[in-house]
């Protein structure tokens, strides 16, 4: 561990690296990221990739600084859970996919979970302002 660094704090920066990667991607290269919002979502898809793309930057803006983390592990919680409906969807649309496009929209549904998880945990592990 990085003098100074606690494994919350570097926990958080993880987080926040990983968010603000896929949030950037969202911008970058929207196509993946429009097709899989569910087609029961009203207007252009791309409207709901930028939306969630300007969400993820601000969840890991918000883990990065230390006085917003606690609200940050929260906020990024919620959006994992207000995301997996783009994964059901994907795992739908790939369901008669080549076997590893389907392995990949399978895995990513469990993946929901230890990332919430992950994300409280985060916020557990912040000080209180």
């Amino acid at each position: 561990m990085t003098k100074g660094m606690t494994k919350g704090r570097r926990s958080a920066l993880v987080l926040s690296g990983l968010l603000a990667t896929i949030g950037t991607a969202h911008f970058l290269k929207p196509g993946p990221f429009d097709d899989i919002v569910p087609k029961a979502l009203p207007g252009d898809p791309n409207l709901y990739t930028r939306a969630s793309g300007v969400v993820e930057l601000a969840c890991a803006a918000a883990l990065a600084v230390p006085r917003t983390r606690r609200l940050g592990g929260l906020a990024t919680a919620a959006l994992f859970t207000a995301v997996f409906p783009a994964n059901v969807q994907m795992a739908y649309d790939w369901r008669n996919a080549s076997p590893a496009k389907r392995a990949l929209a399978y895995a990513r549904l469990p993946l929901q979970a230890p990332l919430v998880a992950w994300a409280l945990s985060v916020r557990r592990a912040a000080t209180k302002p």
